[in-house]
C-alpha cells in the first residue's frame, strides 16, 4: 500500500526538517522526503496548505482501562487520542486493578493494538497497587511493554521507597514519573492557595506541596543516576528546581500541560469543578514561569494529563469533585496558541509534542525519518473552531475550554500509513 501525501509544509525537529516536501508512504513506512515525488501509483493526498507533522506524542493520559470504563476506554480515548492528531499515548497505571503485573500490561497492550485507534505504551506503576510499600516486578513490566513506572495520582511518601525505586528502574533503562506533591500539606485542599482561595472560602493547596517532593525527587535521581521525569509542573518553584537540576548534571526531565499554561485560579471564580485539577490552577506568575520554561528548554514536552470523569463526578460541590479534565483534542490548537503569541517558534512547539517525549519515552516514534513509522498528523493551522464538550470524542466531556474559540487541528491522522480520523 502506497500513498503519497504531497506539497505539504513538513516539519519534523528530530531531523531539522521544516520545509515544502512531498512523503512517500510504502507499506506504512516513510519511504522518501523530497520535493515533486512522483506518484507512480500511489493514493495521493493533498496536504496543500497544512502542516504536515510526526504523530503527536501524548506521554500522559488516563484511558482509564480497566475498571473505570465508564469514564473512558481504550477505544474512545485512542478515538480521542486521533481526533486531537495524537497517534502515540503513554497511559498511566491508575486503573482498576493498577497496572502492576504483567497481565494488565498484556491486557492494555492487546485491546490497543485489536480496537485502538492510536499506539498505547502503558506505564506500569512503581509500587505495588500503588500502596507506597512494595516495588514491582519492573523487569518484567519492562519485557511486558511498559516504558516507564509512575504511581500518578499519588506521590511516592516515603523516600526510601522511591530512592529504590528510581535505582531499580534504572537497571532497567527506564524512568520513573513523579507526582510531586506532599499530601501532608494538601490537606483537603481544591485549589491554589492565595488571594483567590481566601475570596472563594475554598481550602488552598500552597505551592511548597510541589515544590518539596520535586526538589526531593530531583536530589534522588541526582544521588542514584537514575532518569527522573516530573509530570505536570505548575509553579515556578518546580521549574527553577528542574532548570537548577538540569545545570547540575541530573538526568530530570518534565512536562507541562496546556491548562497550566493557559489559565490561572482566576478561572475558578464560577466555582465550576471542570476546571479543578491535580496540581490545580496556579497564579499568573506561575504561568508566565511555566511558559519560559517552555521556551528556554528547561521543559520537555506539553502533555494533557487527560483525566475523564463522568459528569456525576463533576457535577458537585466544586470542595468535593474529582480532579482532573480531559485534553487529548485540544492539545493542539493551545500549543498553537503558544506560537500565535511567540511564546515558541513552530518547530520548537512541535518538538514539545513529538520527539521530545518520544525520546523521554524511548519509542520508536516522532519522527519522519525514512524508515520511520509512518505515523504522521496533518494539520490546518489557520482554521478557527469553538471547543464544543458534547461533541468531543471521548466518553466524558470535564474539559476546561468548553465554548473557546481556538484556532487550528489535525485534519487527518495517519497511523503506520492507515487513515484512523479525518475531518
Amino acid at each position: 500500500m502506497k500513498i503519497l501525501i504531497k506539497s505539504g509544509r513538513v516539519v519534523d525537529p528530530a531531523n531539522k526538517i521544516d520545509e515544502k516536501l512531498d512523503i512517500l508512504v510504502v507499506d506504512g513506512k516513510v519511504a522518501e522526503l523530497a520535493a515533486n515525488i512522483d506518484p507512480g501509483g500511489a493514493e495521493v493526498i493533498n496536504a496543500a496548505g497544512l502542516i504536515v507533522t510526526p504523530g503527536l506524542v501524548d506521554m500522559h493520559t488516563h484511558l482509564r482501562d480497566p475498571g473505570y470504563e465508564y469514564k473512558e476506554d481504550i477505544v474512545s480515548g485512542t478515538r480521542a487520542a486521533a481526533a486531537g492528531g495524537v497517534t502515540s499515548v503513554a497511559c498511566m497505571p491508575n486503573t482498576s486493578p493498577v497496572n502492576d503485573s504483567l497481565a494488565i500490561t498484556k491486557y492494555i497492550i492487546s485491546k490497543a493494538q485489536e480496537q485502538g485507534s492510536a499506539n498505547v505504551f502503558p506505564i506500569g506503576s512503581i509500587t505495588k497497587g500503588m500502596g507506597g510499600e512494595l516495588l514491582t516486578e519492573m523487569g518484567e513490566l519492562k519485557e511486558g511493554g511498559c516504558v516507564g513506572f509512575s504511581d500518578d495520582g499519588l506521590p511516592v511518601k516515603n523516600g526510601e521507597m522511591m530512592r529504590r525505586g528510581l535505582e531499580y528502574a534504572n537497571t532497567f533503562g527506564v524512568p520513573i514519573f513523579t507526582h510531586a506533591e506532599d499530601i501532608s500539606l494538601v490537606a483537603g485542599g481544591s485549589m491554589n492557595e492565595g488571594p483567590i482561595s481566601t475570596e472563594l472560602g475554598l481550602k488552598g493547596i500552597p505551592w511548597v506541596a510541589e515544590d518539596a517532593v520535586t526538589a526531593r525527587d530531583i536530589m534522588l535521581a541526582e544521588l542514584t543516576g537514575a532518569h527522573l521525569h516530573v509530570c505536570h509542573v505548575s509553579t515556578k518553584g518546580s521549574v527553577e528546581l528542574v532548570r537548577h537540576g538540569k545545570a547540575r548534571g541530573v538526568r530530570v526531565t518534565c512536562e507541562a500541560t496546556p491548562h497550566h499554561f493557559m489559565l490561572t485560579d482566576e478561572a475558578i471564580r464560577g466555582y465550576d469543578a471542570n476546571f479543578k485539577m491535580n496540581p490545580p490552577l496556579r497564579s499568573q506568575g506561575d504561568v508566565d514561569a511555566v511558559r519560559a520554561g517552555l521556551a528556554d528548554g528547561t521543559i520537555d514536552a506539553i502533555a494533557t494529563d487527560h483525566a475523564p470523569h463522568h459528569i456525576d463526578e463533576k457535577n458537585v460541590e466544586f470542595a468535593i469533585a474529582m480532579n482532573g479534565v480531559v485534553g487529548l483534542e485540544t492539545m493542539l490548537p493551545l500549543t498553537l496558541k503558544l506560537v500565535a503569541e511567540k511564546v515558541l517558534d513552530l518547530s520548537k512547539a512541535i518538538a514539545l509534542l513529538t520527539c521530545q517525549p518520544a525520546e523521554i519515552l524511548g519509542i520508536d516514534r516522532g519522527t519522519l525519518a525514512v524508515g520511520a513509522v509512518a505515523d504522521i498528523t496533518l494539520i490546518n493551522p489557520n482554521k478557527e473552531w469553538t471547543v464544543e464538550a458534547d461533541k468531543l470524542h471521548s466518553k466524558s466531556k470535564n474539559t476546561s475550554f468548553d465554548g473557546r474559540t481556538v484556532r487550528g487541528y489535525a485534519v487527518r491522522t495517519i497511523l503506520a500509513g492507515k487513515t484512523v480520523f479525518e475531518r
